[in-house]
C-alpha cells in the first residue's frame, strides 16, 4: 500500500485550512467547500477553532489521489501552538509549506523550514492567495531564496497577480521558461545532467527531469514552488499532481512487527481517553494488547481515518492512522512496539509561565483535575503546583494560548479561572563539574542503596543526558531505571528552583542489599545525591533570548533604534530599501511585549516585528529564586524529614 503522511504547515493566516478544504474537495471527499470565516471546515472541529477562525489542534483527514493514500495533517499556524506541530513532524513523509503571496516569508515560516531541514523531511512550497490585493509572487520567490536555507524552483507562473483575474499556469520541465533554471538547479548536484544540458539538451526528456527533480527534492537539495489560490482553485491541479507523483511515499509492511507512535490524545464524550496512533509497521486488531512504556494495555475500539471520514474498524494496518480507545495509561509521544520515530523535541520549550486561579474556592480540586486532563493533550504546558497545593502554574508559548486555555476550562469543564500576568521562565545551566555520593549502611544515609553521581555541563542546546559508569550486572535493571527516571525528574528544579538544562549526569557508584533494597530506596536517594553534585558544580541562571525581524518606514528608523538600544537588543543585520528599513537581531524575551506595544506609536502603525525563540543566555545580577514544589533535596535535613513525614 502506497501511503504518504503529508503535513500542511504555515504561518497563521497563510491559508493552510483553506488549502486542506480545496484538496479534499478536488479529491471528491467533500461536495462543498467549507470556510474558515464561517467556521464550517472539515479539520477545525473544536468550537473554539470555529469561533476564532484558527487551527488550535492538529487535525487529520485521509483520502486517495490515484493509487496513493494521503494522510493529510492540518497543523496550527500560530506560534503559541507550536507544540501541536512538534508532535506531528516526526510522522511526516513530506510537507507542503504554505506562504502567503501578500505577507511573504514570516516568523513561523522560518521556524518550520528550519525544523523540516533539521529532520530531513522533504517539502515543497505553495504560494497562496495570488488573487489577493498586494500579492507579490516574484518578490516572494526571491524572499524564499534570500531568507530561508532552501533552493526554490518556480513551477508556476502567475498572470495578473494581485487581482481577482489572477491566473496560474503550470510550467513544464522540458519547456522554457522552466527548462533552463531547472537544469541549472539540478545540474548543481548532478554532473551528468549538467553535461547533457550544455552538450546534448535533447537527452533531457520531461520524464528524466521529473525523476531527477523528485530525487533531489527527497534529498532536500531543491524545493519546488507552486502558486495558486486555495479559495478559487487556481493552480491546484499542478499542486495535486506534485503530491501524487513528486513527493516520496513509503512502502509499509502490514505483516511486520508492530511499531507506531501516539501523537495526540483527546477525551471522548464520556471522558474516556482517545489516542491517535500512527502505525508504521504491522497490524493491530481490536481487543489486542499493545506494549506501551507503562505496560501492556488492550484496545477496546478502533476508529480508522479513511476516505475523508472516521469509521469503526476491526483492525489497523501499517500506513494507517486511527483513533483508538482503551489505552488509559498512554501519553503523547509513547512508542507502541518499536520506536519508529525519534522522540527528540524539535522546537523550543515554552518560555512563559502564569499562575491559574479558580474563581470559586470550591473549584480548586476540579481545576487541578481539569488542567491535568489538558496536560495529557498538551504535555508542554508543564503543569506544576507548589508544595501546599494552593498555587497552580502552567507554561505557555504566548498570550493567545492563555486565552485558549481559559476558554477551554470554561467551555469543556464549566470552570471559571483567572490568570496572573505571565512571567518569563528561566533555566539553570551547570558551570562546572560536581559529584555526590551516599553509601549503603553509612550515616547519614537512611536508604538501603549506594548511589554516586557526577554532573557536568553539555554544549548549549544539546539537552540533558544520563549514562552508567558502573557494572550494570551488579544490580537489578529496575534499580538503574529508577535512578535514571528520577534524575530527569529532579533536574526540573535546580539550585534556584528552575529547570536544569544541558546537563550530563553519570552514575559512578551503585550497590544494593539483597533482598531488602527496593526501587523506592533508589528513587528517594537519587534527588539528594544529585542535589549534592549540582551544588558542587554550581549553576548559572539563564534567560530566553528571541531573534527578531523588524520592518519600519525609513523615516521612523531613528526612534526604533533608540527603543531597541534602551531594551538592550542587539542588531545583527540591517537593510534599507524602497523606503523600508529591515532589522534583524536578538533581544531578551521579556522585552518583546514592551517593544511590540511601543512600536505602532513610533512608526505611525506601519512597523511590524516578528520574533522566535533563539537561545538561552546567562543573566546578570542576583539569581531569581523560584518557589519549589515538593521536598527540597538541596536541604538534606528538611528533605529527610519530609520523606519520613510522608511515609
Amino acid at each position: 500500500m502506497r501511503t504518504l503522511n503529508l503535513g500542511i504547515l504555515a504561518h497563521v493566516d497563510a491559508g493552510k485550512t483553506s488549502l486542506t478544504e480545496r484538496l479534499l474537495f478536488n479529491a471528491g471527499v467533500i461536495d462543498k467547500l467549507g470556510s474558515v470565516d464561517t467556521g464550517n471546515t472539515q479539520t477545525d472541529n473544536l468550537e473554539l477553532e470555529r469561533q476564532r477562525g484558527m487551527t488550535i489542534r492538529a487535525a487529520l483527514v485521509s483520502f486517495k489521489i490515484g493509487d496513493r493514500t494521503v494522510n493529510l495533517i492540518d497543523t496550527p499556524g500560530h506560534p503559541d501552538f507550536i507544540a501541536e506541530v512538534e508532535r506531528v513532524l516526526g510522522l511526516l513523509d513530506a510537507a507542503v509549506v504554505v506562504v502567503s503571496a501578500v505577507e511573504g516569508v514570516q516568523a513561523q515560516t522560518r521556524v518550520l523550514v528550519r525544523a523540516l531541514r533539521r529532520l530531513g523531511v522533504p517539502f515543497i512550497f505553495f504560494v497562496n492567495k495570488v488573487d489577493r490585493l498586494g500579492a507579490r509572487y516574484p518578490e516572494v520567490l526571491a524572499a524564499l531564496a534570500a531568507q530561508l536555507p532552501v533552493r526554490p524552483i518556480a513551477m508556476s507562473s502567475v498572470i495578473d497577480a494581485g487581482s481577482k483575474l489572477a491566473r496560474v499556469a503550470a510550467l513544464h520541465p522540458e519547456c522554457e521558461p522552466l527548462f533552463s533554471p531547472l537544469c541549472e538547479a539540478l545540474g548543481e548536484n548532478d554532473e551528468a545532467l549538467l553535461d547533457d544540458y550544455v552538450l546534448a539538451p535533447d537527452r533531457l526528456t520531461a520524464d528524466r527531469l521529473r525523476d531527477c527533480l523528485a530525487d533531489q527534492m527527497a534529498s532536500g537539495l531543491v524545493h519546488p514552488v507552486f502558486a495558486g489560490a486555495a479559495m478559487t482553485g487556481a493552480g491546484m491541479p499542478a499542486l495535486t499532481s506534485a503530491i501524487a507523483t513528486l513527493l516520496p511515499d513509503r512502502q509499509l509492511d502490514p505483516d511486520g512487527p508492530i511499531a507506531g507512535k501516539i501523537f495526540k490524545i483527546e477525551r471522548g464524550w464520556g471522558g474516556e481517553k482517545l489516542c491517535y496512533l500512527s502505525l508504521a509497521s504491522g497490524t493491530v486488531r481490536l481487543r489486542q494488547y499493545l506494549d506501551l512504556p507503562k505496560g501492556p494495555e488492550r484496545i477496546t475500539a478502533i476508529q480508522i481515518f479513511e476516505a475523508g471520514r472516521r469509521h469503526a474498524a476491526e483492525s489497523l494496518r501499517a500506513g494507517q492512522i486511527a483513533c483508538v480507545s482503551g489505552l488509559t495509561g498512554a501519553r503523547i509521544g509513547d512508542a507502541v512496539g518499536g520506536d519508529p520515530v525519534s522522540g527528540r523535541v524539535h522546537f523550543a520549550p515554552p518560555t512563559l509561565e502564569t499562575r491559574v486561579l479558580a474563581r470559586r474556592h470550591s473549584d480548586k480540586a476540579a481545576l487541578w483535575l481539569a488542567l491535568n486532563q489538558m496536560a495529557e493533550q498538551d504535555p508542554l504546558i508543564n503543569l506544576r503546583r507548589n508544595e501546599n497545593a494552593e498555587e497552580v502554574f502552567v507554561s505557555l508559548y504566548g498570550e493567545v494560548q492563555k486565552e485558549v486555555v481559559q476558554s477551554t476550562l470554561l467551555t469543556d469543564f464549566g470552570l471559571e479561572a483567572g490568570f496572573e500576568e505571565s512571567t518569563v521562565i528561566l533555566v539553570e545551566r551547570p558551570v562546572g563539574t560536581g559529584a555526590g555520593l551516599q553509601i549503603l549502611f553509612k550515616e547519614p544515609n537512611p536508604f538501603l542503596a549506594t548511589i554516586g553521581l557526577r554532573v557536568e555541563s553539555r554544549p548549549p542546546g544539546t539537552g540533558n543526558s544520563f549514562a552508567l559508569e558502573v557494572d550494570v550486572g551488579q544490580m537489578p535493571v529496575a534499580f538503574y531505571r529508577a535512578v535514571e527516571e528520577t534524575v530527569f525528574e529532579t533536574l526540573k528544579q535546580g539550585i534556584s528552583g528552575w529547570q536544569v538544562i544541558d546537563c550530563h549526569v553519570a552514575m559512578t557508584a551503585a550497590r544494593h542489599s539483597s533482598p531488602a533494597s527496593t526501587a523506592a530506596d533508589f528513587r528517594q536517594l537519587t534527588p539528594w545525591v544529585l542535589a549534592t553534585a549540582l551544588s558542587a558544580a554550581g549553576t548559572v541562571l539563564c534567560e530566553p533570548v528571541d531573534r527578531f525581524h523588524l520592518e519600519t518606514p525609513a523615516e521612523s528608523l531613528s526612534g526604533v533604534l533608540t527603543l531597541l538600544a534602551k531594551s538592550a537588543a542587539t542588531t545583527t543585520d540591517s537593510v534599507i530599501a524602497d523606503g523600508v528599513a529591515r532589522l534583524e537581531g536578538t533581544m531578551a524575551s521579556q522585552m518583546v511585549q514592551s517593544i511590540q506595544q511601543q512600536l505602532p506609536g513610533l512608526t505611525s502603525g506601519a512597523g511590524t516585528m516578528e520574533t522566535a525563540f533563539d537561545h538561552y543566555a546567562p543573566m546578570a545580577g542576583q539569581p531569581r529564586v523560584r518557589r519549589r514544589s515538593g521536598p527540597d533535596p538541596f536541604n538534606p535535613v528538611e528533605y529527610l524529614l519530609r520523606l519520613r513525614g510522608s511515609g
